[in-house]
């Protein structure tokens, strides 16, 4: 049944982006009710906010529906079997079923994968709404009869732009049968959308608080930078031992299949264009290469912790950012337990969810950190102190 249907079915296309808008009815609707009577900049900000975490629960839900194998629930894109929702596909999941009782297409995980995208199209319509709000506010400034909006409009538009590309990743998942190098920037792809609507909301919150950003240190700021490469090298790098499924290529720690430097196959597990399981010549990837792949985030997870202790220790002496140290220092801890939970105890769906959960949730604190902050130079351009003011809110 897999074999015979079409990958691309746009028959549904419309009832989903009606459905998506009807989803989207709700919190817009929640935020109008909440902030009647307020100007729009604060409007604009409670609907940034709500997105940035609608957004992260995506990112969840979607760790949830790869850890649950139901990335190929439904075999087509944007339907599923040319239906807006499983209940019009109960006869093609019904013989998918019988077919594989076990395998990749079942009536639950049909479910979980249209849940996903409705929720993945909920999404794309608040961002939709946040573009257009920022755009008619711009304008409204430029002809002197309202505030200008505290993020450009460009902001918006380019995150609309890239919430479409993620959403072409996400079909590419599904055609491209879950391979690894497209499901992996699919998880990157929603990462970056986190980050932009975090540096949106930040901004967006400083104006209607009055807040302005906290001074750092030059040194420090590089910190914070540096840091945030360093984590999102180990989401990289964790993303393809999960999409590679290699996470139990080791199961013990410290060691790994009793040696501190197991046998490993680098050249194989970083093969990076391959179908899953397979390597371009089409032979199996070896478990030597699963290894390389497990071991590889395995080490750089101590680079990683060191750079977050570092840096929640330094920010913990800036007053206005104590809040984001301890993000850090609570953050750096859930992750450090999940990934052990991962390996020792057999990858476990909570603490594989937990896990993502958490990557996503540093992006989001490394970039409030970065958006609540300014360098800044003190006379002569030698480094300002490294202790930033208190910043009242």
């Amino acid at each position: 049944m897999m074999d015979t249907q079409p990958l691309y079915d746009l028959a549904p296309l419309v009832q989903l982006m009606l459905l998506g808008i009807v989803i989207a009815l709700g919190p817009l609707a929640w935020v109008g009710w909440r902030n009647r009577g307020a100007a729009r900049g604060r409007r604009l900000q409670a609907l940034t906010v709500l997105t940035l975490f609608l957004t992260f629960d995506l990112v969840l839900f979607g760790a949830f529906t790869r850890l649950t194998d139901s990335g190929l629930g439904c075999p087509d894109w944007p339907g599923c079997y040319g239906s807006a929702s499983p209940v019009g596909a109960r006869a093609e999941i019904a013989a998918a079923q019988d077919a594989m009782p076990t395998g990749p297409v079942t009536h639950g995980k049909a479910w979980v994968e249209m849940i996903h995208r409705y929720l993945a199209t909920g999404v794309g319509v608040l961002i939709i709404a946040i573009t257009v709000a920022t755009w008619v506010q711009w304008r409204q400034a430029q002809r002197g009869t309202g505030a200008a909006p505290a993020v450009s409009p460009w902001w918006p538009t380019f995150t609309l732009v890239w919430v479409c590309l993620q959403g072409a990743f996400g079909a590419l998942t599904v055609t491209m049968k879950l391979f690894p190098a497209i499901v992996t920037l699919h998880l990157i792809g929603g990462l970056v959308l986190l980050a932009l609507l975090c540096v949106q909301a930040v901004r967006h919150t400083q104006a209607v608080r009055g807040v302005q950003p906290a001074v750092l240190a030059v040194a420090l700021r590089r910190g914070v930078a540096i840091t945030g490469g360093l984590v999102a090298l180990q989401i990289v790098l964790g993303g393809w031992v999960s999409t590679n499924y290699a996470v139990l290529a080791c199961t013990t720690f410290p060691t790994c299949q009793g040696s501190w430097w197991p046998v490993m196959d680098f050249a194989q597990g970083f093969e990076l264009w391959r179908p899953l399981g397979l390597l371009q010549d089409g032979s199996h990837i070896s478990f030597a290469g699963l290894t390389a792949i497990h071991y590889a985030h395995r080490l750089m997870a101590y680079a990683v912790l060191l750079a977050l202790a570092w840096l929640a220790w330094r920010l913990s002496r800036a007053d206005a950012l104590r809040v984001q140290a301890r993000w850090l220092a609570g953050l750096a801890l859930l992750q450090l337990a999940t990934g052990l939970s991962n390996v020792v105890l057999g990858w476990p769906l909570l603490a594989a969810v937990l896990h993502t959960g958490g990557a996503a949730a540093l992006v989001v604190v490394l970039t409030w950190t970065a958006s609540s902050s300014r360098p800044a130079l003190a006379p002569h351009g030698s480094f300002a102190p490294s202790r930033a003011p208190r910043v009242s809110a």
